[in-house]
């Protein structure tokens, strides 16, 4: 193996797209997509530092109510989404959330609410690399309980369901492209997924669901709503709702675990109390 070689193992103590190693991060990460959106979420929590930051990968870890928690940045889309998930999980991380935006397609959904999504559509192609199409993109039960006891807690408004992850955000979530270029189907695809009850489109959960479920680790989604295609109101709104929401599962997540441990069980269930 040559120099180069070497320096591009994967498996290298310090990961490297990430630029982190075992001892830098919490077992627990939250996922947003902007690097911007990492000093946003680590602005609530109550201490940070920084760890790393290497071309859209931005990792910071801290404490939040108490419980150790980092975040990583992913950029957008899938590809960019698996590579911190593979490289996190090589240095220990054995829960993910997403926390991102997206778009609603139910017409009750308001701007600024939050979707936090049960299972997903996989409409992009990078999970589709690790198995077969057939294989579901489900969220970890533990985690949509934590989810939403957190929005319950904090007052926010929120839903659960499905959500649609796309590779695109323009004809792959039947947007027109440039000069009104229209893809086969984008026409009525929002009108289909909508008469499926899904809930909203984003461009990364399902990957995050798929790859979590091949390797034995637990994640899940909540995106606040920055549009609803459906009526057409459009704000970047419920940003902070999202990383609050998702913090707090964070805490609430490790008191599960510590109740589980105590009760000697494997699972954390509704007969079990926080």
């Amino acid at each position: 193996m040559t120099d180069t070689d070497a320096s591009e193992d994967p498996n290298d103590e310090v990961q490297y797209h990430i630029e982190v190693a075992e001892g830098d991060v919490a077992d627990a990460v939250l996922l947003p997509g902007n690097p911007e959106r990492v000093d946003k979420i680590t602005a609530l929590w109550d201490e940070h530092e920084e760890v790393a930051s290497h071309r859209e990968y931005r990792t910071a870890t801290g404490t939040y109510d108490g419980a150790p928690i980092s975040v990583t940045s992913t950029g957008i889309g899938s590809p960019s989404a698996a590579i911190a998930i593979e490289e996190l999980a090589r240095v220990g991380v054995e829960t993910y959330i997403r926390v991102g935006s997206c778009g609603a397609i139910q017409p009750e959904m308001d701007v600024g609410d939050l979707v936090i999504t049960s299972g997903a559509v996989r409409q992009e192609g990078t999970s589709a690399e690790y198995v077969c199409e057939d294989y579901p993109a489900v969220a970890d039960h533990e985690v949509v309980s934590a989810l939403v006891a957190a929005a319950e807690r904090l007052g926010h408004d929120y839903h659960v369901g499905l959500t649609m992850s796309a590779d695109s955000f323009y004809a792959g979530q039947g947007r027109p492209g440039f000069e009104g270029f229209r893809a086969a189907g984008s026409e009525s695809l929002v009108e289909e997924l909508q008469e499926a009850n899904v809930k909203n489109i984003e461009m990364e959960a399902s990957a995050l669901l798929t790859i979590a479920n091949v390797y034995g680790l637990r994640a899940g989604a909540v995106c606040s709503v920055y549009a609803n295609r459906i009526t057409g109101e459009f704000r970047t709104e419920g940003e902070s709702r999202a990383a609050e929401t998702a913090s707090l599962a964070v805490s609430l997540l490790a008191r599960m675990d510590e109740v589980k441990r105590e009760a000697g069980v494997d699972r954390w269930h509704a007969g079990l109390s926080l």
